[in-house]
This record gives structure tokens, C-alpha cells and sequence, in this order.
């Protein structure tokens, strides 16, 4: 049987837009530009640190681990520098009255650097080197994209500290840079640390000074801008509006809208109906959003009250008794009330392994109980991007 696109005929004018689109990308054609490099060596407040990845001959990371080891004890400092696998570090658990924990890419568990506890002292010391805490408990390192979240005890005390670590990784964008020529919304969905807030950044510098679109990000907790007034050169040319406190990123939203006449609006993390609404908004004056939410498959958001009007909403719809038995169903059945905020759905299942729906013929699909068709994205051993179209979703377990 061929191989066909699943997008329907109503959708040839997107595929015109690029007749002549391979199945296979060549994911190590796209480094960081001359322009971004010198950007980042500029604007960074010391000196960037260019590690090699996990997977170095599919992607190439910038970051600035130093700035983030700084505020550790110095006795971690130095095993973690020493660390060989220090370029596929993800994040540092520093609890107080337990070990000190370091966590790896494509590691389960940790690994303890060293066989004393962390006392309220070294805690304090960090704190202090970190500075101000936002009412999310997270806090960065300016000039970087580290973060470090904070768990507080009844009183208010900090107790512990995850130090993630930030990374300006170019390379991800070859696994959905075909989907940002049709100009359409876009919406990621993936388990914690998949690499959402990665792609996110990558995006913004693309459709920037690729595409020279006008883009704004949305940047609650300063992830994808990194920490500071001034945000990190990976974004590109995009603008950066920073969040006063989480509840307020739905207003930001609109007010970016209202006041910058961005063409892009790049958010993450939607997780309230405010977001949603607000996302609906801007998405209804034909501004393309690039955003993620809370979630691991397209399931989730559906069956999530909140955010299910990111993909059309879903409402109960009583049919007459020829209709139900024309479709051969019951009486009351649910469908989509609405066409979808974002016109593809991406389940980030592994870094390198994507789901990518057309979002309103899957959620269509999936109420009625039949297999939507998926485009796999993926990379093959020689990290190149090879796109399978209409693979059945219930076969695309990794």
C-alpha cells in the first residue's frame, strides 16, 4: 500500500506551499548561525561554555554550566566539573539533611556526588548566590537559562533546591521546520522534561530571523528568555515580555497582542482556562501560537475540563432517532463543539520521537471511537529526520 499525506484535499493549498518538501531532513545541516554565536558571547556575563551533546553529531548545545555550579558548595562544584557525562547533565537535587543528588540524561534515577548531607547553611549560601524567589518558587541566573525551583517547608524556610540546567541546543527545529512554513498554531504536549521548553526556544529563533516573522514570547517564569532584563541570544531576534507571577500570563498575553502586533505569540506552559481563553482570543485574530501544555498525549487534553477548548471543546450532542440509527450510535454522543486553537498537536513521546496529529480530524477520530491516522517524526541512526505519514496512532508506541 503507498504511502500518503494525512492531510485531506481542503489542506493542498498548505502543501503547495512547499511542493517540492522531502520525507527525509538532514538534521545536522542547522547549527547555531554566526549571528546567534556572537550574540551569545556578547550578551553572556562571563564565558559560554560550549559542551558537546549527548548526541553530538545530531545537535550542538551551548550553555554556561560554570554560572550554575558557582552556587553549589565547593567540594560539588569541582566533582561536577570533573564530571565526564557533565554535558548531559540535567539537573542537581540538593535536599536538606540527604545526599546530594546529580540526575542524567537518558539515566533512570540519580547519582550521589558525595557522602556527606546538605545542611541549611550550604542551602543558604545558594539561596543568597541565586537571589529573589517568584511566588512559582523558581528563580534563575541571569544572563543563562539555568532555573532553580525551591520547596519550602510549613514556615516558609527553604528545604530544597532543583538546579536544572539550561541549554541552547539548535538542532530540534528539523523535526517540525516543514509544519512552521504553513504559518499554523501549534501546540506540544510531552511528559516533563522531553525537551518542550528546548524546542520552544529554538522556534522563536527561527521563525525570527529565519522567517522574520514578529515574534513575542510569553515568559512566565523566564525558561525560554533565560533570567534578566535582556533575553538570551538563542531566542533570535524574538521579544521577550516578562510574567509578574503566574496568574497573570493570560493578561500578558493579551496585552502583547494589543500593543506589539506580534505575528507569533510563543507561550508555555498553558495550564488554566484563563490561558485558554486568552489563547482562543489571539488565535481568532489570526496570530500563529506556538505553545505547550500540561499533558502526554492528545487524550489528556481532551479529557482535561480545562483545556480541552485548545482543541475544539467537547460537548454532549443528543441526535434525532434516524440520525443514531444512521450512524448506527447511541442517542447522546459527545463531538467537537468548536474548531481547534491549534491546528497540529504534537505528543513529544521521546526527544527524538514525535506524534504529530491534525488536530481536528484526530479529536473528530478519537470521540467516535476510530483510529486517526499520525504523521511519526523521528530520527534514524544517522540523525537524520525521517517523517512516516498516516501510520494508524494505535501502532505508534516507541
Amino acid at each position: 500500500m503507498g504511502v500518503f499525506s494525512f492531510f485531506s484535499a481542503e489542506h493542498s493549498v498548505l502543501r503547495n506551499l512547499n511542493p517540492t518538501q522531502p520525507k527525509v531532513h538532514n538534521f545536522a545541516s542547522r547549527k547555531l548561525s554566526h549571528l546567534l554565536q556572537m550574540r551569545t558571547h556578547l550578551s553572556a556575563a562571563g564565558i559560554v561554555f560550549s559542551q558537546p551533546s549527548p548526541d553530538p553529531s545530531c545537535s550542538f548545545v551551548q550553555d554556561d554550566l560554570q554560572s550554575l555550579l558557582q552556587i553549589l558548595p565547593s567540594d560539588l562544584h569541582d566533582n561536577l566539573l570533573s564530571e565526564t557525562r557533565r554535558a548531559a547533565l540535567l539537573e542537581i537535587i540538593l535536599d536538606l539533611g540527604r545526599l546530594p543528588e546529580a540526575r542524567y540524561l537518558g539515566e533512570d534515577g540519580g547519582q550521589y556526588i558525595r557522602k556527606t548531607e546538605v545542611t541549611m547553611k550550604e542551602l543558604e549560601y545558594a539561596q543568597q548566590a541565586v537571589g529573589e524567589f517568584g511566588r512559582d518558587n523558581r528563580a534563575g541566573i541571569e544572563g543563562t537559562l539555568h532555573r532553580i525551583s525551591a520547596i519550602r517547608s510549613r514556615k516558609g524556610g527553604i528545604v530544597g533546591l532543583t538546579c536544572r540546567v539550561g541549554r541552547a541546543v539548535s538542532g530540534h527545529i528539523d523535526m517540525v521546520y516543514d509544519l512552521l512554513e504553513y504559518g499554523k498554531s501549534i501546540l506540544f504536549v510531552g511528559r516533563p522534561g522531553v525537551g518542550k521548553t528546548t524546542v520552544m526556544r529554538e522556534i522563536a529563533r527561527v521563525l525570527s530571523d529565519e522567517f522574520h516573522k514578529r515574534v513575542v514570547i510569553v515568559d512566565t517564569s523566564n525558561e525560554i528568555g533565560g533570567d534578566g532584563n535582556i533575553p538570551h541570544a538563542a531566542i533570535g531576534g524574538a521579544r521577550r515580555m516578562q510574567v509578574p507571577e503566574p496568574s497573570m500570563q493570560h493578561k500578558v498575553m493579551i496585552e502583547a497582542v494589543e500593543n506589539h502586533m506580534p505575528e507569533v505569540i510563543i507561550v508555555d506552559e498553558i495550564g488554566t482556562e484563563a490561558e485558554a481563553y486568552a489563547c482562543r482570543s489571539i488565535a481568532e485574530r489570526g496570530i500563529m501560537l506556538i505553545g505547550t501544555a500540561h499533558g502526554q498525549q492528545l487524550e489528556n487534553v481532551m479529557k482535561n475540563p480545562t483545556l480541552c477548548d485548545l482543541i475544539g471543546g467537547i460537548e454532549a450532542v443528543t441526535l434525532g432517532d434516524v440520525e443514531a440509527r444512521a450512524r448506527n450510535c447511541q442517542k447522546t454522543i459527545l463531538e467537537r463543539k468548536s474548531p481547534p486553537t491549534f491546528d497540529f498537536l504534537i505528543e513529544m513521546r521521546d526527544r527524538h520521537y514525535w506524534l504529530t496529529h491534525q488536530t481536528d480530524k484526530s479529536v473528530d477520530m478519537l470521540l467516535r471511537g476510530k483510529n486517526p491516522q499520525v504523521e511519526v517524526r523521528k530520527r534514524d541512526e544517522k540523525c537524520k529526520v525521517v517523517i512516516e505519514k498516516s501510520k494508524p496512532y494505535d501502532t505508534c508506541d516507541l
